[in-house]
């Protein structure tokens, strides 16, 4: 059964003649003709009767309501994808990382309702690992996470590259950490921390990076919002492994210091290269999304406003600046 064959049917039975429908149609008698016929041997029963006019037989009065219902859904279903291509959709569903919500999103968003002000937009903070697993799960267009290449390693997933963001060491003013300007790994190891709760990529990251070092990781307890993190580090001895954007506010406090990992030094400048990335002194921030949608007009158009105005200020390795810290905070 074919949808041709359905809107025959209908244009016979509401015109009551077969050359009447076949104009209606824009096709010759004998293609309507074999229509009904090929419609007639799908459903075992005649639906008209063949007199001077085509009259419906008891199948057909009876299959009349199901054929137009179909042929609605289908015109329907038609429009839709139409107004999908044209980039006519009711709403655009984003997932990102705390960080990005915070401090990259705002100008992106506004514009996008400037320019698609007929999309609703929705935006998520989420972990990485649950923003990556809601896309694929199709709950979410598009993704800006920390990269996982298990979770993105798929022939219909998307990744960009945005930025490359170093990782530092947020304690309190008075911590004994903050005598370092760098901060040595061996000193790192000995202190408590406050990590992200599981799921997201920051925990996995801090975890990996102690396990190749052959040390364990003291977490003491789980976080998932920024002000929880300053909050407890400000009180004492833990400490907390963020990247740079989640630690905007507390370069402003001077109750709290932060500083950066010193890199794990070896016997050939190569090596020393290779052990700063392996260390995992940086995380990747990635754009994520999937190659249907990606084609998909304001999908398309928000991915450009990412890369235009949500990017924050990278130097030529595609890594994030570092961020001037106040006097306050640096002489603590």
């Amino acid at each position: 059964m074919r949808i041709e064959q359905l809107q025959a049917f209908l244009s016979v039975a509401e015109t009551g003649s077969f050359q009447q429908a076949a104009r209606k149609c824009g096709v010759t008698q004998s293609t309507i003709s074999r229509q009904i016929q090929g419609l007639e041997a799908d459903l075992g029963l005649p639906l008209f009767y063949r007199t001077a006019q085509a009259k419906l037989t008891l199948g057909g009065e009876r299959f009349m309501p199901r054929a137009r219902k179909i042929c609605q859904e289908w015109q329907t279903a038609s429009q839709e994808l139409e107004d999908l291509k044209a980039g006519k959709q009711p709403e655009l569903c984003v997932a990102a990382i705390h960080s990005v919500c915070a401090h990259y999103l705002p100008p992106v968003l506004q514009q996008f309702c400037r320019d698609y002000p007929e999309v609703q937009l929705r935006v998520t903070a989420l972990g990485s690992d649950r923003a990556l697993k809601v896309l694929r799960d199709g709950m979410v267009d598009v993704a800006i996470v920390m990269n996982n290449r298990f979770l993105t390693a798929s022939p219909e997933i998307v990744v960009e590259v945005l930025y490359n963001e170093p990782i530092e060491v947020l304690m309190a003013a008075n911590h004994p950490l903050a005598q370092y300007d760098r901060v040595p790994w061996s000193a790192l190891v000995g202190y408590p921390q406050a990590v992200f709760k599981d799921g997201y990529g920051m925990q996995r990251l801090v975890q990996e990076r102690f396990l190749r070092q052959g040390a364990s990781l003291q977490a003491a307890l789980e976080l998932n919002t920024l002000d929880a993190f300053r909050g407890v580090v400000r009180q004492g001895e833990l400490i907390a492994l963020l990247p740079q954007s989640a630690l905007v506010e507390a370069r402003y406090d001077s109750t709290l210091a932060i500083r950066p990992i010193a890199p794990v030094p070896t016997l050939d400048s190569r090596e020393i290269a290779d052990s700063i990335v392996d260390m995992g002194l940086t995380r990747q921030v990635v754009l994520v999304t999937t190659r249907d949608r990606v084609q998909i007009p304001p999908i398309q158009h928000f991915c450009s406003l990412v890369r235009e105005l949500g990017m924050p200020p990278i130097d030529a390795n595609g890594t994030i600046k570092a961020f001037v810290q106040p006097t306050s905070v640096a002489a603590s």
